[in-house]
């Protein structure tokens, strides 16, 4: 059976896109929700918006070859990608046993203020960590973080830590966030853009590739889950993906190891005038650049989309936030639990579970959608390209892409049973890498002529020269 819901979310989104309608009759949607214990239908996030990217490299495939497939997604298959970083191993180690971090201070997640509201921290690189114990003036430690708390209101938390661009959100019901300023703007806006900011002939690509994106050069700089994982798909499709990283910036190891397959990770200070020259060498060559990074950060080194298209007539120029592009909040830093958080998403799952506070997706639903979404519109955008020329904008961020998976409606399925945790054996392969052996999800997306994958297998950063293939 198929998940009529799916198919809308799949049609709306090609819609949106300007993309051929007929293509969708190449895509079969097997498999129906519930599909994860939530209360909100993140399977269908998962699978619209898998299928949404597959289809586009399919498509893309056949306007360069003729060569014409089927894209098959099942339900399942979808939230165990969605779940990707929880289901890595490592030598068998699992992310949470690679951590180095002592329980003790461990200061990310949930903490109740003396107003009886709620408030999260973002907190798993050492920057923001420190960023917070000095702000709040208080010790590296949860309890003396939880002391500190205590004594102050939810706002007060959330407005003394944004103050210092650090990652925090007070806990909102939906409705609240209804009323605020930034979620009126967000359910305003459309769930993504993709706009015309230059000109440039089309480009030439080679006829007949084996793979849909053979030949298509990817300048990524991003971090977390949803950036990476936009340039993980378009390897998945067989781009060639060079994923850039300051050396002097932190890490997480095991998001480090599931989103480098298929990618070429290397590194160059974007502080340095002389690797400033570098990477807008590497953009002349470029076909499509992502960028994730906190909001102004990268266009204040000279590559905002109008710089890039100055630079590269034809670029593709990927643009991720937290809360977009408009409203108060335009500038402010996030990431998926956060956008939870303010939201109504974690209130709303507290409630339903019957606990006191929030209760998150049983995914990072938010990061992995706008990911799967940045690389659908980036696809989409190069075949705009290859057709009418001009060089193009893709606009996505993780607020939209959370109001998107509330406009689907509830299901209150968050007592079911989480089958898809209990049989993740199904969706996982394994492989040698420089980490060792490395056991991941497979692709989701199957696409009947050019089965996806990754050619190279996870590395570190610096394994690679920041050059062209």
């Amino acid at each position: 059976m198929s998940e009529p819901q799916s198919e809308k979310a799949l049609k709306d989104m090609w819609i949106l896109a300007g993309n051929n309608q007929e293509s969708l009759n190449n895509v079969r949607l097997t498999g129906m929700e519930p599909s994860l214990p939530s209360i909100y239908k993140t399977g269908i996030l998962a699978q619209s918006t898998i299928a949404a990217a597959a289809l586009s490299a399919a498509t893309l495939l056949e306007h360069r070859s003729g060569k014409k497939q089927t894209v098959t997604v099942d339900i399942d298959d979808a939230s165990a990608s969605f779940r990707s970083e929880s289901y890595l191993t490592v030598e068998g180690k699992t992310r949470s046993e690679m951590s180095n971090l002592e329980p003790e201070n461990n200061i990310h997640g949930f903490y109740k203020c003396a107003d009886g509201g709620w408030v999260q921290l973002h907190a798993n690189y050492p920057k923001h960590r420190k960023g917070i114990i000095k702000h709040l003036g208080c010790d590296n430690d949860r309890k003396s973080v939880t002391a500190k708390i205590q004594t102050m209101t939810a706002s007060d938390v959330e407005r003394t830590l944004s103050s210092f661009s650090l990652p925090v959100g007070k806990m909102r019901t939906s409705e609240e966030w209804n009323e605020h300023e930034q979620g009126k703007v967000i359910a305003s806006r459309p769930l993504f853009s993709i706009t015309k900011i230059g000109e440039a002939d089309p480009i030439q690509l080679p006829t007949n590739p084996k793979r849909p994106l053979e030949g298509i050069k990817t300048l990524e700089f991003t971090k977390v889950i949803a950036g990476p994982l936009i340039g993980r798909t378009l390897a998945e499709h067989g781009a060639d993906v060079l994923w850039i990283n300051g050396p002097h910036l932190d890490l997480i190891d095991s998001l480090v190891i599931d989103m480098s397959r298929g990618k070429r990770p290397a590194n160059l200070d974007l502080r340095l005038s002389n690797d400033q020259t570098k990477i807008k060498r590497l953009v002349k060559d470029a076909n499509i650049f992502i960028q994730g990074y906190r909001p102004g950060a990268i266009a204040s080194k000279g590559l905002s989309p109008e710089e890039l298209a100055e630079i590269k007539p034809g670029i593709i120029y990927v643009n991720l936030s937290a809360f977009g592009t408009k409203g108060p909040w335009r500038g402010r830093r996030g990431f998926d639990s956060i956008v939870q958080t303010v939201s109504g998403i974690g209130h709303d799952g507290g409630k339903s579970a019957g606990i006191e506070g929030m209760k998150h997706l049983p995914c990072q639903a938010l990061d992995h959608g706008t990911g799967y979404i940045g690389a659908f519109g980036a696809i989409s955008a190069l075949q705009k390209q290859l057709t009418e020329g001009g060089s193009w904008l893709v606009d996505i961020s993780l607020a939209q892409t959370g109001h998107n998976l509330t406009s689907l409606g509830r299901q209150n399925k968050i007592h079911i049973e989480d089958t898809n945790r209990q049989n993740k054996i199904e969706y996982l392969e394994k492989r040698e890498s420089p980490f060792g052996t490395v056991e991941y999800t497979k692709p989701a997306a199957i696409l009947s002529e050019t089965p996806g994958g990754w050619d190279l297998p996870p590395s570190p950063f610096g394994t690679y020269s920041p050059e062209w293939w």
